[in-house]
């Protein structure tokens, strides 16, 4: 993996573009590839009306987290795994305003199939409903909350990725948008770009390189197993 890091703390100081070497690509969903805010804070906002929790606290609490840890740090006094099936029900009947996000579409475009996947702590049915809706290419392989005992901010997800590509860690990068993804994916080992435009800089220390989006994102396919050049302006600190 190629890029300038600061040697104190770990993170990027460059506001010229930069240039990363890597294989291969994890990427959150909600927040990186899809607009899923509106669904979201909904879907938790009426679970929570449901079950007396402030839907302020709930919404905040639910972001980047698997819906089964997030239902059992709010309500542990109730079975988690119902709880998992009625918010995934909500969630799954509430698709109103799913978008792609800009410049999404350009950059998996330009991806080999088999360098990319989604690692996401939404359930796989709502994961494959909602890329769908948005009309973004579904992985044949993804990682979910089905496929981890561990959600984030745990690095499992991002070793679960990295394992799917059949890559070490150290050689993916990682985009996210939330605090507790950026810590994953530091935690697993890998490169990780943070989007700024839906969570506050500050929650997002554990991220490299900071870009607002994906739209100055150039991808370059380097010749063989040689791998992947991604070449981006981070923003200044």
């Amino acid at each position: 993996m190629q890029g300038r890091y600061n040697q104190g703390m770990g993170r990027n100081v460059a506001s010229s573009p930069v240039e990363i070497r890597c294989k291969g690509i994890l990427f959150d969903m909600d927040g990186i590839l899809i607009s899923s805010i509106g669904s979201v804070e909904r879907s938790w906002t009426k679970w929570a009306e449901m079950r007396g929790v402030d839907p302020e606290y709930a919404c905040k609490t639910a972001h980047g987290r698997r819906a089964i840890e997030t239902a059992a740090m709010l309500r542990p006094d109730l079975d988690s795994e119902a709880e998992l099936r009625l918010i995934e029900d909500i969630e799954l009947a509430d698709g109103e305003g799913l978008a792609v996000l800009p410049g999404v579409l350009p950059m998996l475009q330009a991806l080999p199939e088999d360098r990319w996947t989604v690692v996401t702590s939404a359930t796989e049915r709502l994961a494959r409903m909602r890329l769908a809706q948005a009309g973004i290419p579904v992985p044949a392989r993804l990682v979910t909350a089905n496929d981890v005992t561990q959600g984030k901010p745990d690095p499992a997800p991002y070793l679960a990725g990295a394992a799917l590509l059949g890559l070490p860690p150290d050689e993916c990068v990682v985009f996210e948008d939330a605090e507790s993804g950026t810590l994953a994916g530091r935690a697993a080992g890998c490169t990780v770009i943070a989007t700024t435009f839906s969570h506050e800089v500050e929650s997002l220390s554990a991220a490299h390189y900071l870009i607002e989006d994906v739209t100055g994102v150039q991808v370059r396919n380097l010749a063989g197993e040689q791998g992947i050049v991604l070449t981006f302006s981070p923003l200044a600190e």
